[in-house]
């Protein structure tokens, strides 16, 4: 797959969960299980070792055997992009480098964790990874959760950098997409990244959604974005109306938890998460059960599946 190419991100691809068994060791046969019940539901895509991939929660080889398995689950038929997540620039360029050898198609990269970098340590970073790599990257941007915005400034830095072709928009601020297109043009392509402004963001200019909540509804995410690139808006947004409950989920604290407890509720995966996150429980978890379960009896009908 060929990620240098603007068109090859159209379309959904989840931010795919990682698996684990009773004992939180990553069960590799069910994370392909997951991930080939996706591909054979439509998705455009997969995101692995994102947030929802629980990347910061695996250790080194782990993360590796993680990619290993999506790369051969996918057999070439979806592109893989995989999450650089690390505390250190020197540990992100050291998996970036792995990644390609194992097989990826595209980098996501993240600003270093924990710490909260000047714009000129971020663009240091992002420059870092780029030049240990010739896989085509997209940079992760999400306020909220990593406390650091990638501004139009370093962006500005960035544009000169070949390799960085994509930008993963998950502000809750939905006039970013009117001031990425404004400042940089196409020079980016723009992905959706927040589930409860998908369709606003789709509207606005970006080529494709990285969902959350496509692991537990993968083909309503496709019919929603399908119907808005053929234009059939009154779909898509009946679609969204839908969705929204749920969709408000990813935005929240307990994200990974509520994901994956979907998931379980519509049989394709496990709701286990490995400390220092739990399994939702008590109101929160009824709360959130009772949200899967209505989004469930009340899906919209789409087309058979070929």
């Amino acid at each position: 797959m060929n990620l240098f190419e603007p068109d090859a991100w159209k379309g959904v691809f989840p931010a795919a969960t990682t698996q684990f068994a009773p004992d939180l060791s990553v069960d590799l046969e069910a994370t392909a299980a997951t991930l080939e019940a996706l591909i054979r539901d439509g998705v455009h895509g997969l995101i692995v070792l994102g947030t929802c991939g629980e990347n910061n929660s695996l250790e080194a080889d782990e993360k590796r055997q993680v990619l290993k398995v999506a790369v051969e689950v996918a057999r070439g038929r979806v592109p893989v992009i995989v999450g650089v997540s690390e505390m250190t620039t020197a540990r992100a360029v050291a998996f970036a480098r792995d990644a390609e050898s194992i097989g990826a198609d595209a980098l996501m990269v993240l600003p270093a964790m924990v710490y909260v970098p000047t714009e000129d340590e971020l663009v240091a970073h992002f420059q870092a990874v780029a030049s240990a790599t010739d896989l085509p990257i997209m940079l992760y941007n999400n306020p909220p959760a990593y406390r650091v915005s990638i501004g139009l400034g370093a962006l500005d830095k960035l544009a000169g950098v070949s390799n960085i072709v994509a930008l993963k928009e998950s502000a809750p601020d939905t006039r970013r997409f009117t001031d990425l297109k404004n400042a940089f043009g196409e020079r980016f392509v723009l992905m959706a990244g927040l589930d409860d402004v998908a369709l606003e963001g789709l509207i606005l200019g970006s080529q494709g959604w990285i969902s959350g909540l496509t692991s537990a509804f993968p083909r309503e995410s496709v019919a929603l974005y399908d119907a808005f690139a053929r234009g059939d808006l009154k779909t898509a947004v009946a679609i969204y109306r839908w969705f929204m409950p749920l969709l408000h989920l990813d935005a929240e604290h307990d994200l990974v938890q509520s994901i994956k407890l979907a998931e379980q509720i519509m049989g394709r995966g496990s709701e286990r998460v490995r400390p220092p996150r739990l399994p939702l429980d008590g109101a929160r978890r009824a709360e959130v059960t009772a949200m899967v379960e209505a989004a469930a009896a009340s899906r919209p009908a789409l087309p058979q599946a070929a």
